[in-house]
């Protein structure tokens, strides 16, 4: 029985494949190819799922970049987390990070080591630890995009109305168009144009993207993670390339507002400021995350503990780094479903579910 709802109805996706086709015979009428980037983990695993990419003519190229949080944070935050689990505190984190590596360990070691690691499925997990044992301190991992960085610092500014000092959070968190810049001053990768997140869009608002859009002359076009709204992305994305017009499109105005969440801006501008940030394949990108202003320094873990979180060592022989770029495919690194998979990840790309290795060796691997 075929499976059909508004956003999955097989007569609407050959539609919108036929335009896209449509599209690429222009492009190839004018001699032209064209790159198009997803930056959003849960795209990457829904054009998997759906076999997006393998829909698309050969003039088109869909990468998928930086988008998958647990991916993109750097080896040298690991680290840290890893040696303040060795200081006798308690380490709360998603499930995610647990084997994300390190330079020598995961905190999945560290806690089979005898670590306190607690695995929670909200920053309410972490609070609920503070309180139950309000002796020992309590370190939550806070990382993640513009979606998540609201609720890590709701989870300070309750602790500090509650009164609850053995709280605090070690911070990671990442800023999308700062990212997108450094992708298109890259001179390897030469993309056209950017299909934008969902849930950070939410956040931010369509206008976050203005600037990228204007300054470049690259578009950008805001879509959800359903098939069809990937496709119309898709879609919109090559009508502008094809008619050489840079548009910022947001095509999920069901959700995202162009002025985005005011409320959530205004409660992570009260506690954070934009700072330089290290990603995991991009490296220092300046003003690229988000780092508790100095009048809440004291939930700072790594004020508290003294903490200094290095660029850290990874693997020379995984190219995570390079698939996060876009600069290369999964299956362009050797180590690639042979020594790295999913149960035994040796990049980070490999750990998350929305990881682009993850989603290649789900979806994309050939026999």
């Amino acid at each position: 029985m075929k499976y059909i709802d508004g956003f999955r109805e097989p007569d609407a996706a050959l539609f919108l494949r036929r335009r896209i086709e449509e599209h690429a015979e222009a492009l190839a009428a004018d001699g032209r190819t064209v790159r198009l980037m997803e930056v959003c983990g849960s795209h990457t695993m829904a054009v998997g799922r759906f076999g997006i990419r393998e829909m698309l003519p050969p003039q088109v190229e869909l990468i998928s970049g930086p988008g998958c949080p647990v991916c993109v944070t750097g080896t040298g935050y690991v680290d840290a987390a890893i040696e303040l689990a060795a200081r006798d505190v308690t380490i709360a984190t998603f499930g995610d990070m647990l084997r994300v590596p390190g330079s020598r360990s995961t905190l999945a070691r560290a806690r089979s080591e005898g670590a306190r690691v607690e695995v929670c499925y909200s920053p309410e997990g972490a609070l609920e630890l503070a309180r139950r044992e309000p002796d020992r301190q309590v370190v939550f991992l806070a990382i993640g995009f513009e979606t998540t960085v609201a609720p890590g610092v709701s989870l300070v500014r309750t602790a500090a109305r509650e009164g609850l000092g053995n709280l605090s959070l070690l911070t990671a968190f990442k800023l999308v168009p700062p990212a997108l810049e450094a992708l298109i001053a890259d001179p390897e990768l030469s993309i056209d144009g950017f299909l934008c997140p969902a849930h950070v869009s939410a956040i931010i608002g369509a206008e976050a993207y203005r600037p990228v859009v204007e300054r470049h002359g690259l578009p950008c076009v805001i879509a959800s993670f359903e098939p069809l709204d990937i496709l119309l992305g898709i879609d919109r994305l090559l009508e502008l390339l094809v008619a050489r017009r840079a548009e910022l499109v947001n095509q999920y105005r069901r959700v995202v507002r162009p002025e985005g969440n005011r409320r959530a801006q205004e409660l992570i501008a009260a506690w954070l400021e934009p700072v330089d940030a290290d990603w995991r394949g991009l490296g220092s990108i300046p003003r690229s995350g988000l780092g508790l202003r100095e009048e809440h320094a004291s939930w700072d873990a790594a004020r508290r503990f003294g903490i200094t979180i290095g660029p850290g060592e990874s693997n020379p022989h995984c190219r995570c780094g390079d698939v996060l770029r876009g600069k290369i495919r999964p299956p362009e690194c050797a180590l690639f479903g042979r020594s790295c998979v999913p149960a035994r990840p040796i990049g980070a790309c490999m750990v998350s579910a929305e990881g682009t290795c993850a989603a290649y060796y789900k979806y994309a691997r050939t026999a």
